[in-house]
């Protein structure tokens, strides 16, 4: 069979990047490895009288707004369709109604202009976010820490992961949400607590941090969580600011903890941190204090955005990409990213 494999010269290169994975719609374009556009159009107001995300409804929202969300990203870049060179998606993991809204209308696009489509695995383009700040260069260690997943991650080339660590049960940003709730913040409420913690003492109350005496590199939130409603279950007249405070000190502990233990293991010097809980002002000052040379992905890339698959496809197209191979891909909701066993110790 005659394999039409394209190598594309990156200086040149228009790529258009759009993820549906949750209940944001980004679509974002990027020309020799530098963001043209960055268009997101959040659903938070949709989903936030339910307290969190109703996947029929992301889905639909999806398809109603796709279409301005990409004309918004074009005029944002001043270029149109046709200065396109190649199509890429998300295709997973996350909602699958989410996902085919996004998948099939990049890939109808890049089958009516005759493009290479390019499939993207969500938590790559989290780790290529980081490839906005133009020094990036692998090896290099990744935590990604966002709403719907904790996950430690060594970079040897792009394209090259192995994963030594995640979170067995809910994510950081997840549990930040929960805690939210729970104290009354709203949905989401990750930005909400954390504004709210500035304001307290984060030593007021000693929550154990997760996996404490482990060997590995997992993470776990769901039992912190349980116990700040345990404790606000038994002092309802608890000073908010400080449960907010210490609940994000202990995550924050269990964030760095674990992703020290792995640099201190691998001999990796070079850290990426991405994902929305990346924005986390308190986090960001932990990571400062180490030694390490840190680099955290521009704001607008740290939370799901079209701009980040953008990014991530160009890698790939650089390796050469069968032209038509793309278009045959599904929407997959759970879908590991490690290309090689995990190779962490057992804890």
């Amino acid at each position: 069979m005659l394999l039409f494999l394209i190598i594309f010269n990156l200086e040149a290169v228009v790529i258009l990047g759009i993820d549906t994975s949750c209940d944001d719609t980004g679509v974002g374009l990027v020309r020799d490895g530098k963001v043209l556009a960055n268009v997101v159009a959040s659903q938070t107001a949709l989903h936030a009288k339910y307290g969190g995300v109703m996947p029929e409804q992301a889905s639909r929202e999806h398809l109603t707004v796709i279409d301005e969300v990409l004309q918004q990203a074009l005029n944002e870049a001043d270029i149109k369709l046709a200065d396109i060179d190649a199509v890429a998606a998300t295709y997973g993991p996350g909602l699958v109604g989410a996902l085919l809204v996004g998948l099939n209308y990049a890939k109808a696009l890049a089958w009516s202009l005759d493009l290479t489509f390019v499939p993207i695995h969500h938590l790559e383009g989290h780790i290529a976010s980081s490839l906005a700040l133009g020094e990036v260069k692998p090896p290099f260690l990744c935590l990604i820490a966002s709403g719907g997943h904790t996950s430690l991650f060594e970079v040897a080339a792009w394209g090259d992961y192995i994963e030594l660590g995640k979170s067995r049960d809910d994510a950081a940003g997840e549990a930040f949400d929960k805690v939210a709730r729970l104290l009354g913040l709203g949905y989401p409420g990750g930005p909400a607590l954390s504004n709210l913690a500035a304001l307290g003492n984060p030593n007021a109350f000693k929550f154990t941090v997760p996996l404490k005496n482990q060997a590995g590199y997992d993470f776990s939130f769901s039992g912190l969580k349980t116990a700040v409603s345990l404790l606000l279950e038994k002092q309802a007249d608890a000073d908010k600011a400080d449960v907010a405070a210490s609940f994000q000190e202990v995550v924050v502990e269990s964030l760095v903890t674990v992703t020290l233990r792995a640099v201190k293991n691998s001999g990796y010097r070079k850290l990426v941190v991405a994902g929305g809980v990346a924005a986390n002002k308190r986090l960001r000052q932990r990571f400062a204090e180490s030694d390490l040379e840190v680099f955290f992905p521009p704001l607008a890339l740290a939370t799901d955005n079209g701009a980040m698959i953008a990014l991530a496809a160009g890698q790939k197209l650089a390796k050469g990409q069968n032209r038509q191979a793309g278009l045959s891909t599904d929407a997959l909701p759970y879908l590991p990213l490690a290309t090689k066993a995990r190779s962490k110790a057992s804890s």
